[in-house]
């Protein structure tokens, strides 16, 4: 699950459908509860529906669930670019909303990352200042400082493989700087493959990959191509 929550500097709110984000809806009617939203961000012509997750610390945005099989996550850039799924369950809610939610000055958002295994282990990972890049720069990463105890994957698990400051890959238009990238005795040129399909901002592959293939429980074995925030866990391999 990936969610952002926004704080807003110095702007009158405006007069839109449900709010400019989960943030100010929560906080302007403290008593409401989790489902979907029509939010119309500062800039935004058209409103677009969100899932908020309402909790103690706030409302937040979720731009990314993942819990089975029902949606498939390998999808092209204009699938990832619009987004996909329903937002009460599985879904990607789009880089160009993510994008819309991000911008502006005095904007700034925390991005949260709630993960959980086949054994009931849970794990999060924060960080601050998260935010994308422009289209024209293929909605490139940015977050700040760190906190949870997932690990920084962003950052990566060992040096070089840093996803910040690359833009989003998918099969189809290719941003992970991998020309190729060798890993042993394979080359990897496009890590979207070899993570399942799904988009994602790859770094030389890197560390964190939310959105490759999902594999049930007593089936993820021997699959790299899998989910995975490797700072936590990685793919398991068969021996």
């Amino acid at each position: 699950l990936i969610c952002l929550t926004n704080q807003t500097q110095g702007q009158k709110t405006p007069l839109v459908v449900q709010g400019t984000h989960c943030t100010q809806i929560k906080t302007l009617s403290p008593r409401t509860t989790s489902g979907v939203y029509v939010i119309q961000p500062a800039g935004v012509t058209s409103p677009f529906k969100v899932f908020c997750e309402m909790l103690v610390d706030g409302g937040w945005t979720v731009f990314q669930r993942r819990s089975g099989a029902e949606v498939l996550f390998n999808k092209k850039w204009a699938k990832n670019e619009q987004g996909f799924g329903n937002r009460q369950k599985d879904h990607w809610l789009g880089l160009s909303k993510v994008f819309a939610l991000t911008k502006g000055r005095g904007r700034r958002s925390t991005m949260r990352v709630d993960l959980w295994d086949f054994e009931g282990g849970t794990a999060f990972a924060e960080y601050s200042d998260f935010r994308l890049g422009t289209e024209k720069e293929s909605y490139k990463l940015n977050v700040g400082a760190y906190r949870g105890n997932a690990g920084d994957a962003i950052r990566g698990k060992y040096a070089g493989i840093d996803q910040k400051g690359f833009g989003f890959s998918t099969t189809d238009k290719d941003n992970d700087g991998c020309s190729p990238c060798i890993f042993g005795d394979i080359a990897e040129n496009t890590c979207s493959f070899s993570e399942g399909g799904g988009g994602w901002w790859y770094s030389r592959c890197g560390s964190a990959s939310l959105n490759g293939d999902w594999h049930p429980a007593g089936k993820q074995i021997g699959w790299a191509s899998g989910l995975h925030w490797e700072t936590w866990k990685g793919p398991v391999y068969l021996m």
